[in-house]
């Protein structure tokens, strides 16, 4: 794994990763996000509503609007595999809440796909008019980034630092955009992202890559009940391709960072007994399951992979959860082998008298302006 940082330095393997797929859930320090932040986001994804001002955005109607804001959460597991002949991408939701979104791979270019993860659907009730649908608008962000000289310096893909600062500066300044009308203290600690983007590309001259774009939010504070917000720019971690002599496997990603289940290639390793059926199933099954624990991604058909990867996912999910999966060819681009699911028009209910709220839910308060 590589972190390419700001000033364009790179570091090796970080503490504590054994392989891609340990590293994505591992990259940060171990020390996990507090009680109190977790219970923030599953407030948020609950599209509980937050008093919040509400400024006018681009891409939203001219004005000011005074009331409260809701967004659906984008969240479940991303397992990406880079295979003989293609890059396989699934993804489960994490069925939170009823509002919850499943992570769904959006085509940026005819060679590069992300996963957006984090705050997706931005609302302004009470008559639910849309401000933000980052899947929707993460092909066309780019236009909006100012011009400015590249801060990642050069890598073996030539250009492909400045191409992927592009597009995640493009995702930054929308999302800071969205942060501006937050007013209230979230309480995330210094390890917790506000957002994630996956970016899996194939890049000329260079070959296959991963990369996780992670958005922090700063917040300072005003005055006892007032804070201002702001998005960092993301930092810049490659998962893909692994370091001289570490294994190719499975790189898995998987949001809100809170109480992770066990990764699949975790599950394969424990012999689970869901996966295991999926194994013995047949014979290239077991084959491809043996190239996954054996770090040999590489050597596996597309064909075998998708087989086992649906069968994985189904046999893992969560009940009502639902999924995708992709495929990214290096000379076709990309293809759908289980589309997401048309999204229903947003039915967010009036709160009932005495409903919970983030106040009576422990979860951190934000006060009104």
């Amino acid at each position: 794994m590589k972190l390419l940082a700001e000033s364009g330095q790179r570091s090796s393997l970080l503490p504590g990763c054994s392989g891609p797929s340990g590293c994505a859930r591992g990259a940060r320090p171990s020390s996990k996000p507090s009680n109190r932040s977790i219970s923030y986001w599953l407030g948020f994804c609950a599209a509980i509503a937050l008093a919040l001002p509400l400024a006018a955005f681009a891409q939203s109607s001219i004005g000011k609007v005074n009331g409260e804001v809701v967004a659906d959460l984008s969240a479940g597991r991303v397992v990406i595999a880079v295979l003989k002949d293609a890059i396989l991408v699934g993804t489960l939701e994490n069925p939170i809440e009823v509002h919850t979104l499943p992570p769904t791979p959006v085509l940026l270019s005819s060679e590069r796909f992300g996963v957006y993860l984090g705050p997706a659907d931005w609302w302004s009730p009470p008559g639910l008019d849309e401000i933000a649908a980052l899947n929707q608008e993460l092909p066309r962000l780019r236009t909006y980034a100012v011009a400015m000289p590249p801060h990642l310096g050069q890598s073996q893909g030539g250009d492909q630092p400045v191409e992927l600062e592009m597009v995640g500066q493009s995702l930054q300044q929308r999302l800071n955009q969205l942060a501006e009308s937050l007013h209230g203290s979230l309480n995330l600690t210094a390890h917790d992202s506000f957002a994630q983007l996956i970016v899996a590309d194939y890049f000329a001259g260079y070959g296959p890559e991963i990369w996780q774009l992670s958005y922090k939010i700063d917040q300072e504070q005003q005055s006892n009940d007032f804070w201002t917000s702001g998005v960092e720019r993301p930092t810049y971690l490659q998962f893909y391709p692994p370091e001289k002599g570490q294994p190719r496997t499975l790189v898995e990603f998987d949001y809100p960072t809170g109480n992770q289940p066990p990764s699949v290639l975790e599950l394969l390793r424990q012999q689970d007994p869901r996966v295991q059926r999926v194994v013995e199933s047949d014979p290239a099954m077991r084959d491809v399951a043996q190239h996954f624990l054996d770090g040999t991604s590489n050597k596996v058909r597309a064909a075998d992979a998708t087989q086992f990867l649906r069968a994985v996912l189904d046999a893992i999910a969560p009940p009502h959860a639902r999924e995708t999966v992709g495929i990214l060819h290096p000379e076709t681009g990309f293809a759908w082998i289980l589309a997401p699911p048309a999204e229903a028009p947003p039915h967010h209910e009036k709160r009932p008298p005495g409903a919970p709220t983030l106040q009576s839910s422990g979860a951190p308060t934000l006060q009104p302006k």
